[in-house]
């Protein structure tokens, strides 16, 4: 057997931890469900390895709920890095192909479609393929996912002519075609747990070690997988004869002496200090340290310095929830305060632990409002500490506004109590993010978001305006209240938005998927808080467009504040927390925490609100930010009923110029009616819509083909087949004013008593056009300008959207578009057709 012993040979781990995913039962593609139990697989192995002595400072890095294009580019770069070993830890949904000859690791925006389709996640083969051609001597796989032993035969059947992939041994929690349990948000899924307790168990820990003491520990707990089969973790291969590799060297536990009782307390104490100072120093200073205390004090001394680990207590571990878009601050802050002089007591010991965890604020608020019960004892089908994590001991949320809307309207009996500070922590204000090379030289100040946008627009016509969104975290929400202003046009204000398919969930993704797209990249102005543009994003892109921040005076910033969270029946250890989670504020409120935060960008929460730290020019900022109002809570709640029903489903009526000069373009996918068919999909089951054919001068100048309301496709389909009973054209001429003036008064009439978007499609091949001239346009242009209600005008013929062209005018009163025979006009036509339904479910 070949023993291979990492250290000191630049080592990389990479841990994935997948436990909140964007798509999730009961979406027909969704996956089973989030998976809180991960969390701790992944914070337990993180502080277990770099416990173990093998992986130095910054060698271990922890990947929480990866995009694919996130675990693909961190999985690169460790690749690139790592010299010695090499160890890559994956836990998460996993699902094998139809044959079973392909492992799927199922990343956050994972989806499962029909047949063969799994967007989202990254077949074994590829990250084998990747493993096999980095540098580093020897790489170790770990799985925790259901179908993990199935890695095993496709390490086999790899193709793998130069013989790279024999450095690669697998560790599996599960046998081939079995799926494991999730497990809940309390505790870390066996196999993980079982593992982590053998990596502390003290001394050396070779792989054939750590899976003999698993698979024995597992078998004697009789864990299970589904189905009721016995739980049985794999390896490649048995019995070692090829490599084993060192994972963990750390101190041998020593028992806890009763300090009482114990004559070398006063010792002990007075040696904290040294060890402290031998984990800098290192191995020479520990060997000339040690036989100087041997000397003086026997073996004892001994103990002491070598197992640091041996007697400390297991701390406290503190929970703490925050806003996606603050956790990669807060976890920073988090892991500075951890190895602190604050959190370390005079043994030398942690005084605490602290998980930082997201989830979406506006799933927080409900759950604090109205399910702290279901919290803490879940249910089937109620379950916080599956969908948002465990019961926090501190709640950051982005605004204190958030209180108010958990505390204002609670329903039931509450388990839940906040104790917010008086002062927030920071501030940060949400900005207006222009691309540099667009040349928009905005003022930075005192202009409100909509003029901001209004002028951007002005300065280049193909900028485009993108929001994360405003359901998911709180910089969104806050900007949307900027953009809606008194509320009076909520469909109008969110027509000043992009909204190219589903909004990316917090303002973080939302930087690290736009230079996906260059083009877009580079036109695209973004709303979010001006901090991130500061310390940037943990995702592997670095090549975002530069961008110079406009802030507007009408949208309230970020204040994160500290919320104290107690929860009936949590007294056990009340006052123990309650010392820890006072320690942790007051250091985070202190110079140190502002430090941190200063770091990541943000400002002081008081006077001028300057940058705790760094100048501004060097970032595209502006020195002192005139603060907008702080958030309301009856706003916010407002704002995102607002933005739910705006967003809702959609309405949409059809106008099909039916005269007899559409003949020559009526039939086939290119003619009228096939191309209205085509962009059905863009609606959904929810979705109102109707089709009106447009001909005739005097009287009721359209009949129905579709009665409005809601539909199936089929039957849309059928209203607009061609010829008898379908949709036909008539012998007659087209009004288009008319058809205009009573499509522009339904669709108000049926919008004005919500928010729903609305849209209006004119199909026509112009022909009729001198019928929309004169005072007759500037009738239809003034009414569309009012009504609230988007237009696109499709003209069947080049030149209809030239400038002054009827088309073109009605198009910008009403805030649509114009679109001719010189567009793409069926993929142009759905767009916009989708932008207003829910799309096909």
């Amino acid at each position: 057997m070949s023993r291979y012993d990492p250290r000191g040979r630049g080592n990389r781990a990479l841990l994935v931890g997948v436990s909140e995913y964007d798509h999730t039962a009961p979406d027909p593609q969704g996956v089973n469900g989030q998976l809180p139990a991960v969390r701790r697989n992944r914070t337990s192995l993180e502080n277990a390895l770099n416990r173990g002595n093998v992986f130095g400072a910054g060698e271990v890095r922890a990947l929480a709920s990866p995009t694919p294009d996130e675990f693909t580019g961190a999985l690169h770069q460790a690749c690139e890095e790592a010299r010695g070993l090499l160890l890559l830890y994956f836990a998460g949904h996993a699902v094998t192909s139809t044959s079973g000859n392909e492992l799927h690791l199922q990343l956050r925006t994972a989806r499962v479609l029909t047949g063969q389709g799994l967007p989202g996640s990254v077949s074994f083969s590829q990250v084998l393929g990747e493993l096999a051609e980095s540098k580093a001597e020897q790489v170790v796989v770990i799985l925790d996912c259901c179908y993990a032993g199935n890695a095993a035969g496709i390490w086999h059947r790899f193709d793998d002519p130069k013989r790279k992939k024999h450095k690669i041994l697998l560790l599996m929690s599960v046998q081939p075609n079995r799926c494991i349990l999730g497990g809940n948000a309390d505790i870390a899924t066996p196999f993980t747990r079982e593992m982590v307790h053998v990596l502390d168990g003290g001394g050396e820990v070779w792989l054939s070690q750590l899976y003999d003491a698993v698979k024995q520990r597992m078998a004697e707990a009789k864990y299970k997988a589904e189905d009721n089969d016995p739980q049985r973790p794999q390896a490649l291969a048995p019995p070692w004869n090829r490599d084993d590799v060192l994972l963990a060297a750390g101190p041998l536990p020593w028992p806890r002496v009763d300090p009482d009782r114990d004559r070398f307390a006063r010792l002990r104490k007075l040696l904290a200090r040294p060890r402290k100072m031998i984990d800098r120093l290192g191995r020479t200073a520990l060997s000339v340290l040690l036989a100087l205390v041997a000397t003086g004090a026997g073996g004892y001394g001994v103990l002491v310095l070598t197992g640091d680990s041996g007697p400390c207590e297991p701390p406290p571990e503190l929970r703490v929830l925050t806003d996606p878009d603050l956790e990669p601050a807060m976890r920073a802050a988090a892991d500075t305060y951890l190895a602190s002089a604050a959190n370390t007591t005079d043994e030398g010991c942690r005084r605490s632990g602290i998980t930082v965890y997201s989830a979406g604020a506006a799933h927080v608020v409900t759950a604090l409002r109205e399910d702290s019960d279901p919290w803490q004892q879940p249910r089937d089908d109620l379950n916080p500490q599956r969908d948002i994590g465990p019961q926090p001991d501190v709640w950051i949320p982005a605004t204190r506004a958030d209180v108010g809307r958990a505390t204002e309207a609670q329903v039931g009996r509450v388990f839940a109590r906040l104790e917010p500070d008086a002062e927030p922590l920071a501030y940060s204000p949400v900005v207006l993010a222009v691309p540099e090379d667009l040349g928009a030289d905005l003022p930075p100040t005192r202009r409100s978001l909509t003029e901001l946008i209004n002028a951007l627009e002005q300065a280049d016509p193909q900028a485009e305006v993108r929001r994360p969104d405003p359901e998911f975290g709180d910089s969104a929400l806050l900007a949307t209240v900027g953009l809606y202003g008194d509320g009076a046009d909520v469909r109008r204000a969110e027509q000043l938005i992009d909204r190219a398919g589903r909004p990316e969930s917090s303002a973080v993704r939302l930087l690290c998927t736009l230079p996906e797209d260059d083009a877009a990249d580079g036109r695209s102005a973004v709303l979010v808080p001006e901090f991130l543009l500061r310390s940037g994003v943990g995702c592997h892109s670095l090549t975002r467009a530069e961008r110079t921040a406009a802030y507007p005076d009408d949208v309230p910033g970020l204040e994160p504040t500290f919320v104290r969270v107690r929860w009936e029946g949590g007294d056990k250890d009340a006052q123990a927390r309650d010392d820890e989670v006072d320690r942790f504020r007051d250091w985070l409120a202190g110079e140190d925490g502002r430090k941190v935060l200063g770091e990541h960008g943000f400002r002081s929460a008081t006077g001028e609100r300057g940058l705790l730290g760094g100048k501004a020019a060097e970032h595209g900022l502006t020195a002192s930010v005139p603060p907008a109002d702080s958030a309301d809570a009856t706003r916010l709640d407002r704002t995102l009923e607002s933005y739910g029903n705006a967003h809702g489903p959609g309405r949409v009526l059809y106008l099909l110029d039916s005269s007899g000069s559409m003949a020559g373009l009526w039939d086939g996918p290119s003619g009228g009616p096939g191309i209205l068919k085509q962009t059905l999909t863009g609606l959904g089951r929810g979705d109102e819509y109707g089709i009106w054919a447009v001909h005739g001068l005097k009287g009721r100048t359209h009949t129905e083909l579709l009665d409005f309301g809601t539909h199936p496709r089929a039957r849309g389909e059928n209203a607009l087949k061609t010829g008898k009973g379908g949709a036909e054209v008539r012998d007659a001429e087209a009004d288009p004013h008319a058809a205009l003036l009573d499509a522009l008064a339904f669709m108000r009439e049926r919008g004005a008593s919500d928010e729903r978007p609305q849209l209006i499609v004119y199909l026509t091949d112009g022909e009729d056009d001198e019928r929309l001239t004169g005072d007759r346009l500037r009738e239809v242009e003034e009414r569309a300008r009012t009504s609230g209600v988007p237009v696109v005008m499709v003209t069947l013929n080049s030149g209809g959207c030239d400038r002054d062209r009827p088309g073109t005018r009605v198009a910008e009163a009403a805030q649509g578009r114009c679109l001719d025979a010189g567009d793409d006009l069926v993929p142009a036509l759905r767009d916009e057709v989708a932008r207003t339904g829910m799309g096909e479910e």
